[in-house]
């Protein structure tokens, strides 16, 4: 970690040790104070937490709104894998921010605790620092690790050892910090990245990034030792052909890729992990870094409130609308929902604002048509670092509609850029890459 980026991240903290004395202090009465008929309780500041509660004061300034967040900081995870790949222009500091100035700046409260139980009946959520009543509830939980379903015969502790051996940073936070501290002290070797085995998971095109972005360092740095990739997917992935293109142009010496591979074993202690080929062999090799991503589930949260999920915790959702089919005053976005559309930043973003309306609307006694604006050109747009000297990035676009279905669905194009000559990354979309990070920043933050 960069000197200074330890500054950055501390004074954070710091200031966050102090504000939630005074934000909170209400909420730890014995009884939550009384909703005003257009209360609005949000779990989870992510980015569509904070999207969310931005957009609900901006369309309706009498919305009373209130983010819980357990977090002490703000950390991104869209760039991180660049933070991870030491490219300069992506510092910790750039990734952090701090919850309370945008709460200050447009109008809402910030609510520091962990949420341990939510009553649909009384419209109430209990946290480890008090009580809050709502209205309206909407849920941006996130994502939680499935060690056990992936590999059940594990049992906790050994779960616990390989998740800190091997750090999945696919939640932003320390995970990132003990992968970069692995990458920056490594010898010559091998670094192992493990994608999600199967299901839906935070950002498709994230284990592929890190991949282009970690090939980088070692060749950046010259140490000897390649990224050996286990992937369930025999070359079918996001991007794929953008990324496996990039990759053999860029870093044909530093990447292995080995789709059709499934992990079975891994020993932190001896540093090696045990996969089966393609067909069906078992092979175990060696590495000096490991970044293992687990299948993802819903965070426990949509559990938790009572409301139907699907198999891994999303959510069910009532229609083309972003409210819950088991409760019309619980609306969930981000990672949670069980719409067939992109889990990524940008869609966190895009659903949060067409929540808003649609809880505007309600608290309003009004209805908005949830198909109105549909189909949506580029409503997501996800780019992807695969170089880091030039830095060249790639992109997807998706035009969301509403599917025969009866849920959300993305469709999704990739292109070729007109500064690419023929191929699928350039330099204008690196720059592009960086114009919407920032912008993304001023969305949540400004």
């Amino acid at each position: 970690m960069e000197r200074r980026d330890l500054f950055k991240l501390a004074g954070v903290t710091a200031a966050a040790a102090v504000v939630p004395t005074v934000m909170t202090t209400e909420a730890k009465a014995s009884e939550p104070k009384k909703t005003s008929g257009k209360s609005v309780v949000i779990i989870g500041g992510g980015w569509g937490g904070l999207t969310m509660a931005k957009e609900l004061k901006k369309q309706d300034k009498t919305i009373d709104v209130t983010i819980i967040e357990k977090k002490d900081i703000f950390m991104s995870c869209p760039i991180s894998s660049l933070y991870l790949g030491g490219l300069e222009s992506v510092t910790l500091s750039r990734l952090t921010h701090d919850f309370y100035e945008p709460a200050v700046t447009h109008g809402y409260n910030f609510h520091k605790g962990e949420v341990t139980a939510i009553d649909r009946k009384a419209k109430k959520v209990t946290t480890t620092t008090g009580d809050l009543s709502y209205d309206i509830l909407v849920l941006s939980p996130g994502i939680a690790y499935d060690y056990e379903k992936q590999f059940p015969t594990w049992d906790a502790a050994k779960i616990s050892a390989v998740a800190q051996a091997c750090p999945a940073a696919l939640m932003p936070g320390s995970e990132h910090l003990a992968l970069k501290r692995q990458i920056e002290n490594m010898d010559d070797g091998n670094v192992v990245i493990v994608p999600p085995a199967s299901g839906k998971f935070r950002c498709p095109p994230a284990p592929y990034e890190r991949t282009a972005m970690i090939a980088n360092y070692l060749k950046t740095e010259g140490i000897k030792g390649k990224v050996i990739v286990l992937d369930t997917r025999p070359g079918k992935f996001a991007k794929a052909a953008a990324f496996l293109e990039s990759w053999d142009d860029v870093f044909s010496d530093y990447i292995d890729y080995r789709g059709s591979s499934t992990v079975t074993d891994v020993d932190p202690v001896k540093k090696t992990i045990t996969y089966k080929d393609e067909d069906g062999d078992s092979e175990t090799i060696s590495y000096e870094v490991c970044s293992l991503m687990p299948i993802n589930k819903c965070s426990p949260i949509t559990s938790m409130a009572g409301i139907k999920v699907n198999g891994a915790g999303f959510a069910a959702m009532d229609g083309y609308s972003f409210r819950s089919a088991s409760d019309k005053n619980v609306y969930v976005i981000g990672d949670a929902v069980g719409h067939k559309i992109p889990p990524s930043g940008q869609t966190a973003i895009w659903g949060a604002k067409r929540a808003a309306g649609q809880i505007v609307a309600q608290v309003n006694g009004k209805e908005k048509d949830p198909k109105a604006g549909l189909p949506e050109k580029a409503a997501n747009v996800c780019y992807s670092m695969v170089n880091g000297a030039p830095e060249e990035a790639i992109m997807v676009t998706h035009t969301f509609s509403a599917d025969a279905s009866g849920v959300l669905k993305g469709k999704g194009h990739v292109p070729k850029p007109k500064d690419g000559n023929g191929k699928f990354r350039s330099k204008g979309v690196g720059k592009a890459l960086h114009e919407w990070f920032d912008g993304s920043m001023r969305e949540m933050f400004s």
